[in-house]
């Protein structure tokens, strides 16, 4: 990556960090463990949810717990959003006709864009599971982390696994921002952008709910997601978690090839 690449990139990083709508965002996303810990240690910690149940004898569980609440419509959103702004968010604002006008080839405005989506999916992944990791230590302790599958690991192995959770989240999350950045070469209309991203993970999240149309599940791009359970078992196990990786490299394939045919034949007029 050449230097006029890296400061692209910055610049990219500091437009999706560096905006407060996108802070009150990760802000919305960090309050989420906050409120599980402090709910459950006012509650009797009854819970037949496994992760939940967890929670006062370790409070690494309080991570876990975020992440499995937030995975199916918090995260996404917060993906949605910021890849739908991509290239919809450039052209809206009339920005992108300068942008390429540099000129900055298109392929490598897209790889640039792209890359800057994948920063932000593993940063929401990792923000969520470090304040649940703090927060569940300051109320309930640590200490060896009770697996799965039933046998103990230490403290340290137990927070290798939580980073484990958040890198196969955080791919996951890195397959529905190339969907998102596909979708942003489509339109002028961010917010449209954003909302045609999350009505296609909410639709992949009811097919997959749809006992009939098991056939199609393992084609679904959130059918894996919750697969991340399997770094909580002892021994882990690589043929329960690859379909997921698979998965998510095949997204990212797919659409981002369709994203660069889509943007590289765009008549950019605004």
């Amino acid at each position: 990556m050449s230097a006029a690449d890296l400061r692209f990139f910055r610049s990219e990083l500091f437009l999706i960090f560096g905006r407060r709508r996108n802070w009150v965002g990760l802000a919305t996303l960090a309050v989420v463990p906050v409120i599980i810990a402090i709910s459950t240690s006012m509650s009797d910690g009854d819970d037949p949810t496994q992760f939940f149940s967890s929670i006062t004898d370790n409070g690494i569980f309080v991570a876990l717990a975020a992440l499995m609440i937030e995975l199916p419509v918090f995260l996404p959103i917060a993906v949605a959003t910021i890849s739908g702004d991509a290239i919809a968010g450039e052209a809206n604002i009339g920005t992108l006709r300068y942008l390429l006008a540099v000129p900055v080839h298109r392929t490598r405005l897209l790889a640039i864009k792209y890359a800057a989506v994948a920063v932000f999916a593993f940063t929401v992944a990792f923000l969520v599971a470090t304040v649940g990791v703090l927060i569940g230590l300051a109320l309930f302790g640590g200490g060896d982390v009770l697996l799965l599958s039933g046998n103990s690991v230490g403290m340290g192995e137990g927070l290798l696994r939580v980073v484990g959770v958040c890198l196969y989240i955080g791919l996951c999350l890195c397959a529905l921002g190339a969907v998102g950045l596909f979708v942003s070469t489509l339109t002028e209309q961010p917010m449209g952008a954003a909302i045609a991203i999350i009505m296609f993970s909410i639709a992949n999240f009811v097919l997959d709910a749809i006992p009939q149309l098991g056939w199609l599940h393992p084609y679904l791009l959130t059918h894996h997601w919750n697969d991340f359970g399997e770094f909580l078992r002892d021994p882990v196990s690589p043929s329960a978690i690859l379909p997921g990786l698979f998965s998510a490299g095949a997204y990212i394939l797919i659409f981002l090839s369709a994203a660069w045919a889509r943007f590289g034949a765009r008549d950019v007029t605004s």
